[in-house]
């Protein structure tokens, strides 16, 4: 996907965890969310992984901001690497088609930030300690995006082949998470969840699922900016990451009662339905009869 040139002056990111932030290459089509195969390949607990975070460990930061970030502008944090390069680009421009899209709406839109960090632990501000095991994920209490990019790394030992568009896949699903919470639809679904456990499970599919139908959203508003590949290669991706795909690799008995993300066919499907959709209300059917 070809993203354009950024001016860093349009994004909020900043380094947690020390290093460079990696290259970026040799990347399989096959997968996208790495620490939900994770939870087949290195054991890691998948309800903690690439989603909205309320709290990844039971110490909770001040709600100030990270505790630990590098002291770097935005510019040294972008030209630290490719793949933090590729993730501020994409950052760029999730804001400027979120933008628009809110340009008429009664919401204000406030753009999200992005805390890049490697190999290490992170302190969000206000969703608790989070290690690298814990994948990609957002946290709503400081509407902040944070990707360890050592994940990308893991994602390209596990395939053979390259493309870019899982790793913008993944950064475009969190930003859904931050649609549902500038929105309001997190703080409502979460209400209803403490209000009424017995719909709990599935109210978390219908978020996953709508993350993933905005991120094919913002995939079909720069349509123009899609290469050859990008879309089969996301709906491949979407597959290999269902529920029922990774519980039957990791030898286990399918069980829907614990699902948090969607199956294989609803993942592909909701990301079809983002990329297929002109109106961004189209995202709202997951909660539909909920």
């Amino acid at each position: 996907m070809r993203l354009g040139p950024f001016d860093t002056s349009e994004i909020n990111v900043r380094s947690s965890g020390g290093g460079g932030m990696g290259r970026a290459g040799g990347l399989g089509c096959g997968t996208l969310v790495i620490a939900l195969i994770g939870a087949v390949v290195f054991g890691i607990d998948p309800r903690q992984t690439i989603g909205m975070v309320e709290s990844v460990q039971q110490q909770t930061a001040p709600a100030g901001g990270a505790r630990g970030a590098d002291d770097l502008t935005e510019e040294q944090v972008c030209s630290s690497g490719a793949y933090a390069q590729e993730a501020c680009a994409a950052l760029a421009n999730l804001n400027r088609t979120w933008r628009a899209s809110f340009a008429n709406s009664r919401v204000a839109f406030e753009e999200p930030g992005l805390d890049l960090f490697r190999d290490g632990r992170v302190t969000t501000g206000g969703c608790g300690s989070a290690t690298s095991a814990a994948g990609p994920f957002y946290c709503p209490a400081d509407r902040h995006i944070y990707i360890d990019t050592s994940f990308y790394d893991q994602l390209a030992q596990m395939s053979g082949t390259g493309g870019d568009f899982a790793r913008l896949y993944v950064i475009a699903h969190e930003y859904g998470h931050h649609i549902q919470n500038i929105t309001g639809l997190a703080a409502q679904v979460r209400s209803e969840q403490q209000r009424n456990p017995a719909v709990a499970n599935r109210l978390q599919v219908a978020m996953e699922l709508q993350a993933d139908c905005y991120a094919g959203m913002w995939a079909g508003k720069n349509r123009d900016a899609i290469e050859p590949g990008d879309l089969e290669e996301g709906l491949q991706a979407a597959s290999a990451i269902g529920d029922d795909t990774l519980q039957r690799n990791a030898g286990q008995q399918v069980s829907p009662e614990s699902f948090t993300h969607g199956t294989s066919r609803q993942r592909m499907a909701a990301l079809k339905l983002g990329l297929e959709s002109p109106d961004d209300a189209a995202c709202n059917v997951f909660f539909e009869g909920t």
